[in-house]
């Protein structure tokens, strides 16, 4: 079983690599997923834990499954 913390970072992590990949910046990310900046920001920092809906929206917007995004290995 994963502890919250850890499924927090994996994802935010596997956000910003993702953001990375497809060569974003954190505003442009934000836009696609109708999101604050702000908003995205805590995301990737692991500062809040989002709603499966804006997980959902950050998964379409960079073009991912929802699978990749919740990679924990």
């Amino acid at each position: 079983m994963f502890d919250r913390e850890y499924l927090l970072n994996k994802l935010a992590e596997n956000i910003r690599v993702e953001r990375a990949r497809k060569h974003f910046s954190q505003e442009l990310l934000a836009e696609k997923a109708d999101i604050t900046p702000q908003h995205l920001y805590r995301i990737e920092n692991a500062k809040t834990c989002p709603t499966i809906l804006v997980i959902a929206n950050i998964a379409q917007a960079l073009d991912v499954t929802l699978d990749t995004l919740f990679q924990v290995n």
